[in-house]
């Protein structure tokens, strides 16, 4: 934590049938935008990545809210159903919503977290909603090039912000690039030799990512 950003975490409900799942809040000292960050499938939102990115964030006065997706609450190995990842993305970006008023508000997610947020979204996209952030949105498993996994964005109409690596195993970029083209709210930003975990050699594009983050909104709320 730097001096001016402050962090705290809470639970909230996401169904009588699903229960609670827990979420963790760093503040900007002054923010400009609120933005949900949901994590990737094999991690939480306590992994390395996403307090790194959240903190980083902060520092660009975007205070975000992450959160675990039932299945990492409750330490199960498989990821949930998409019915229920969809549904916890909706129950956090209303949660964050309530608590932000009176800032933008952006969705984002780590891979599966990205796409879940998306799916959601293709279904109904609340108004206060400005964009979408992917920090690598998985196009296909990996060594099983296709695009299906991108039918549904076509109908969303906010802007997206794609990231992506150009060594991602999980998105090759001809077929990446493809994808955004024929999305006229879209943007794709490619890092050089980054790999799905946005890293290059032994070193890893955190801050590269909050910067065009921060950048991307910014274009969009002033």
């Amino acid at each position: 934590m730097t001096p001016g950003q402050s962090s705290k975490k809470l639970s909230i409900e996401v169904s009588k049938s699903i229960g609670d799942v827990s979420i963790k809040i760093v503040d900007a000292e002054k923010p400009k935008a609120v933005m949900t960050l949901a994590h990737g499938a094999g991690a939480g939102m306590e992994h390395m990545f996403m307090e790194s990115l959240a903190e980083l964030l902060a520092k660009a006065s975007i205070t975000s809210v992450r959160f675990n997706f039932p299945y990492m609450e409750n330490k199960k190995g498989r990821p949930d159903p998409a019915p229920v990842a969809e549904k916890t993305v909706e129950a956090v970006i209303n949660t964050t919503h309530e608590l932000y008023l009176k800032l933008p508000l952006f969705a984002s997610g780590k891979s599966f977290g990205g796409r879940m947020t998306s799916q959601r979204l293709s279904k109904e996209c609340p108004a206060f909603i400005k964009g979408i952030i992917f920090f690598g949105f998985p196009l296909h498993p990996t060594g099983a090039p296709a695009t299906e996994r991108a039918n549904h964005l076509a109908s969303i109409s906010i802007p997206m912000l794609f990231l992506q690596g150009t060594r991602d195993a999980l998105a090759e970029m001809k077929l990446m690039e493809g994808v955004v083209n024929k999305l006229p709210s879209a943007r794709l930003k490619k890092f050089e030799g980054a790999d799905h975990s946005f890293k290059v050699s032994k070193s890893q594009l955190m801050k590269e990512l909050a910067m065009e983050s921060s950048q991307w909104i910014d274009q969009l709320i002033n």
